[in-house]
């Protein structure tokens, strides 16, 4: 595969990193520094493969929208597709667009002079990893909730990280949120005592509610807050079931990897170390990838 650069054809090589974990695990935080870090590189955001709000599918016990299921909470073929353009020519789709910047992020800084190290140290390894193969290493760092779950995102994947932090610190750091832009055409601002939201109350709501809750914006995505009881009967549910087999027993808090479903899998348990060291340890095994290129 080639691209034009310079006047000359230059050979592509694109090493796809994944930054997985829980909602709230740090995952967007870590993929930022990464992108920041590592030359020549783009970030994509699994969050960005979300449906439109209006396809998201009912849950068919607490019928409510369910954002996290597996199978319906992400457009898989979508994904698949932009992830092997990405793969082959080492640039995002011209038509894709994000939403990350719509949302609230913590910033959670790095140690300057671990960054400035780990820059030079990249920057050497991508430098020799190009004199040997002959070709450019152009780096895609997908950040996501649901990485380790689909075989054809698997499958694309070079380098796979995921983040584990336990399930009480996640739902208190998502409490703490205001809320997460999705794929929809509008924003949904659920106020102080506005009730669950049913199948029937997001696809029928009355004109009254929607003046009081509903604010159009055609050019961004919709606001998301959880209903009552949303994390303990939908979002950490789903979790288990996406992530149960990287683990055995299905004990995705404390249980040891199974190495079956994705092989190579870094595991960083990020409550026991600091982002700092989270960075670097990433960037260790990225090097370790590039120098056995």
């Amino acid at each position: 595969m080639t691209e034009r650069a310079s006047g000359n054809d230059v050979s592509v090589e694109v090493v796809l990193i994944g930054v997985g974990g829980a909602t709230c695990s740090g995952k967007t935080t870590l993929a930022k520094h990464l992108n920041r870090i590592l030359p020549d590189s783009v970030i994509i955001h699994q969050d960005d493969f979300a449906p439109p709000m209006e396809e998201v599918p009912i849950h068919p016990v607490h019928g409510v929208q369910d954002w996290d299921a597996p199978a319906g909470a992400i457009s898989w073929r979508r994904l698949v597709d932009t992830l092997r353009v990405i793969k082959k020519t080492g640039k995002i789709p011209p038509d894709h667009r994000s939403h990350d910047h719509l949302n609230e992020q913590k910033q959670i800084p790095v140690d300057p002079g671990v960054e400035t190290r780990l820059i030079a140290e990249l920057q050497q390894a991508h430098q020799s990893a190009q004199g040997r193969t002959g070709k450019k290493t152009i780096f895609g760092i997908l950040d996501g909730f649901l990485l380790y779950w689909h075989p054809g995102v698997i499958a694309e994947l070079d380098v796979p990280i995921m983040l584990r932090v336990p399930e009480d610190v996640l739902k208190r750091r998502r409490t703490e949120r205001h809320g997460y832009h999705t794929a929809g055409m509008a924003i949904i601002v659920l106020c102080g005592k506005t009730p669950p939201l049913t199948q029937t109350s997001i696809l029928h709501i009355p004109l009254g509610l929607l003046l009081a809750s509903v604010q159009s914006d055609m050019s961004e995505g919709a606001l998301w807050r959880d209903p009552p009881g949303y994390w303990e009967d939908i979002v950490w549910p789903a979790y288990v079931e996406a992530h149960a087999e990287l683990f055995e027993g299905g004990d995705v808090e404390s249980g040891r990897q199974t190495g079956e479903k994705v092989p190579n899998l870094i595991l960083l348990e990020t409550l026991k170390m600091s982002m700092s060291e989270a960075v670097e340890k990433s960037c260790d095994v990225i090097r370790e990838f590039l120098n056995s290129r």
